[in-house]
């Protein structure tokens, strides 16, 4: 027998991306992209087949740059990964910023949309309300525009913010949802979330749905969007456009306090739940009334709630009052400190200002109540008194009495209980606001669980920005391609919450359980645990004078049954029987 030689081995990084392009073609994303966005015959890659190369990237967790991306697929098995046996220099930058291209032309809500929903029904992952929200992603880069151009841009995406989209579905043999031409998002400077004021960005509208949290919604705007006029839309337009398709539930938006006063302008139009802004006096009239002015319901976990249906702006809503221990606890600590700190520069400040002396008793009382105005927690009991000496110099004549030269202030600080019993009874608590009236589609203990849900969206958000995805090295020419990565990128986020989600309904179903990092069984592992878990997973390629022989390494019994658990399309990729 011939010895073998180190050049008749070929080793292929594996690990995960088995996994995440058996997801995408479970969800049938490639042929989803490709019926809506056809290539033409010449060319050697669909557009569909980019979009899933740059996915397997996006879910790669290693910090190449999109121009780097030939040097990122060479060592895996593209046959295995794609289904056919394509070369890793098909995917270069040109060809990727092509496609790019072709997906903006298209229409990057239109594309997502559509894809979305279609994998929502199909599988079931839809829920009864959406939860929408903003993050901004920043970038590097100059992105000049004519200012003529822009300026007249950004009045129109004003003037339309909340302009209802006109749209409707296809005829029967096609699928596709019609959306309302988007503004040309670009990058501009605007309230930086991640603090990074000297970069230009763009702000991702992402709304997510059911029990997945899997995005069912995603629009790019320019970096100054703001979200008062944005995240209310969501819904109008997520109903609109899926009304023409069968099984498409109406939503329930649910979004956070900014979205609220667009709720109060909208009125019935579209259904919503989001908490009420403290900024609204009734709202803060509420909160900081007594404990005994409420019927609480305990919900457990150190929740309440106290119901009331008021109308408020000539919209007829219900409002939950929701009392948080945890919160309370969190925040009268910090509300103590500053009551404190409030009493010693109180204090501070009346003995400077009881050591001057006026001219008249009227300044001296002027100055007392412009000081008594400041005063935040605490109160000032306080009198004028004159000030009395002797004009003449030196030892004053027996008899003589002194005359009145100014006047003081003395007085001491004590604190406003009034106040601060207010401020410490807003403490933990907080209103939320919806005006669906119907009882039995969503019941009074249901709408804090609603709006917990929100958190799903905040939890895509973490995961988009995260260094691993290196959102912040999109060094894009073009911001129409920009628009159409952030695509990308909420498309990979679909795929992680896919893989998560299934992963775990699957383990529940069976329960059964698999060891997570800290060797603990657990039904409810993440996704990134996951990948991490199937990591060391390679092809080893062996090459004879007759034949090339192919083998899967170190799948040991742990990542087998993982694999299993996704089924036939896994099976398939990793060559587990």
């Amino acid at each position: 027998m011939n010895q073998l030689t180190a050049d008749q081995f070929s080793i292929h990084t594996f690990g995960h991306l088995g996994l995440v392009a058996a997801t995408i073609d479970k969800l049938g994303l490639v042929d989803k992209i490709d019926k809506l966005i056809p290539c033409g015959n010449c060319a050697k890659t669909t557009i569909g087949q980019r979009v899933k190369a740059m996915i397997l990237n996006g879910l790669g967790f290693i910090d190449y740059r999109l121009y780097m991306f030939p040097q990122f697929l060479e060592d895996k098995p593209i046959d295995r990964l794609f289904g056919e046996n394509l070369s890793h220099e098909l995917f270069n930058d040109d060809s990727l910023g092509r496609g790019l291209d072709k997906i903006a032309e298209y229409g990057v809500t239109k594309v997502f949309s559509t894809i979305a929903m279609a994998v929502g029904i199909e599988h079931n992952l839809l829920g009864r309300n959406i939860n929408a929200d903003t993050t901004t992603l920043s970038l590097y880069g100059e992105y000049p525009k004519d200012t003529d151009e822009q300026s007249s841009k950004e009045q129109h995406t004003s003037a339309n913010a909340d302009k209802t989209s006109e749209a409707e579905g296809n005829s029967e043999e096609d699928d596709t949802l019609e959306y309302e031409s988007e503004m040309d998002p670009w990058p501009t400077y605007g309230y930086a979330k991640n603090k990074r004021h000297d970069l230009k960005q763009m702000v991702l509208n992402l709304a997510t749905t059911g029990k997945a949290g899997m995005p069912v919604w995603f629009e790019a705007h320019s970096g100054n969007a703001s979200d008062k006029k944005i995240l209310l839309p969501v819904g109008k337009k997520v109903n609109e456009l899926y009304k023409s398709l069968k099984d498409a539930p109406e939503f329930l938006v649910v979004g956070d306090s900014a979205m609220y006063d667009a709720c109060l302008k909208e009125g019935g139009a579209t259904l919503w739940l989001t908490r009420v802004p403290e900024s609204h006096g009734i709202a803060r009239d509420i909160v900081q009334k007594p404990e005994s002015a409420f019927a609480w319901t305990e919900l457990g976990n150190g929740y309440k709630a106290s119901y009331q249906t008021v109308t408020y702006k000539k919209i007829e809503q219900r409002w939950a009052t929701v009392f948080s221990q945890a919160a309370y606890d969190r925040e009268i600590i910090t509300l103590n400190k500053k009551i404190k700190a409030d009493l010693d520069e109180t204090q501070k400040s009346l003995w400077h200002l009881s050591n001057k002396v006026f001219g008249c008793a009227e300044d001296a009382n002027q100055n007392l109540k412009q000081f008594r105005k400041k005063l935040k927690y605490h109160e000032v009991t306080a009198t004028v008194e004159t000030v009395t000496q002797h004009k003449a110099s030196g030892r004053p004549k027996k008899g003589a009495a002194p005359e009145a030269t100014g006047y003081k202030i003395v007085g001491n600080v004590t604190e406003n209980k009034t106040k601060s019993d207010q401020m410490r009874n807003r403490k933990g608590r907080f209103i939320l606001a919806t005006n669906q009236l119907d009882k039995n589609a969503l019941p009074d203990d249901a709408i804090l669980k609603e709006y917990k849900e929100q958190s799903k969206t905040e939890s895509g958000f973490k995961f988009i920005k995260d260094n691993t995805f290196e959102v912040s090295a999109v060094f894009l020419k073009k911001p129409e391609r920009i628009a159409a990565l952030m695509m990308i990128m909420v498309l990979s986020l679909m795929v992680y919450a896919f893989v998560q989600y299934h992963i775990r309904s699957k383990l529940q179903e069976a329960k059964e359980t698999i060891p997570d990092q800290r060797k603990k069984a657990t039904d409810k592992p993440t996704a990134s645990w996951i990948f991490r878990t199937l990591n060391r997973i390679s092809i080893v390629r062996v090459r004879t004078e007759n034949a090339v022989q192919e083998f899967v390494g170190n799948l040991d019994e742990l990542r087998i049954k993982i694999i299993r658990l996704f089924g036939a399309e896994a099976m398939k990729i990793y060559g587990v029987p």
